[in-house]
């Protein structure tokens, strides 16, 4: 079994990668000290297994495991962490495998043998009942590839059928995910406008009425106009009025 280990503390790392030597059949392929190196790392080695500390500075493994699971052959995932009683019982609420630090050879061993990939649903759960805050990047595979695109740089995002399409300056992105769970997660950053579209609040330039007296946003540096339906035009004049 490939394992990648991700700690942000190099002490974290090496008790994990001296425990996981001691078995023959485990081999440590790569380490990484925060979510933007998990990710390179794992597209590089394409480990079976990746040991992931919840608590990093940038991307936390919560948002790392998401992303994880966008490979193509997603790895299984074991969290690390030192949480209260109450984020464990997320843990087991979300039947995610976890391990508590500091790491015991028997507990490790326990949980890599039933290791398993985890799947979106589980992940959503466990973001919402940890109470996490919402994602810094939105990903998707392209070309093989895991592109990553920062949450602040995302215009709007637009539902056609199963999928959502995310507009971002340098270009957009197809992800499977459903835009009410979008809507839920990034509440504080966007507002919906439609039924298929949630634009960005601080990239909107302008709420106007156009020649028919129906509301209309405009977005800073797009000559495209984006329709306010009229159940949501009441709530999207409060929210910009707060904004």
């Amino acid at each position: 079994m490939k394992i990648l280990v991700v700690d942000d503390e190099a002490p974290a790392r090496e008790r994990l990668k001296r425990l996981i030597e001691e078995q023959d059949e485990w081999q440590v392929v790569a380490e990484a000290a925060n979510g933007h190196e998990a990710l390179e790392r794992a597209d590089a080695t394409q480990p079976d297994l990746v040991l992931l500390d919840i608590r990093m500075p940038g991307m936390d493994g919560i948002e790392t495991a998401r992303h994880l699971a966008q490979m193509d052959e997603p790895p299984a995932v074991i969290f690390t962490t030192a949480f209260n009683e109450y984020a464990v019982e997320a843990f087991e609420a979300s039947a995610v495998g976890y391990v508590l630090k500091p790491v015991r050879r028997g507990r490790l061993a326990e949980a890599l043998q039933r290791a398993s990939r985890l799947t979106r649903p589980q992940l959503v759960s466990l973001a919402s009942r940890e109470q996490h805050q919402a994602r810094k990047h939105i990903s998707a595979r392209i070309r093989g590839e895991l592109r990553l695109v920062p949450v602040r740089d995302v215009l709007y995002f637009h539902a056609d059928q199963k999928y959502v399409t995310v507009h971002y300056p340098d270009g957009e992105l197809l992800i499977d995910e459903p835009i009410k769970e979008l809507e839920e997660e990034f509440a504080d950053a966007f507002v919906r406008v439609h039924r298929s579209t949630l634009v960005a609040v601080a990239h909107i330039e302008a709420l106007a009425k156009d020649a028919e007296g129906h509301y209309e946003i405009r977005l800073k540096g797009l000559e495209e106009r984006f329709p306010v339906s009229r159940r949501l035009a009441p709530a999207v004049v409060r929210r910009l009025k707060d904004a």
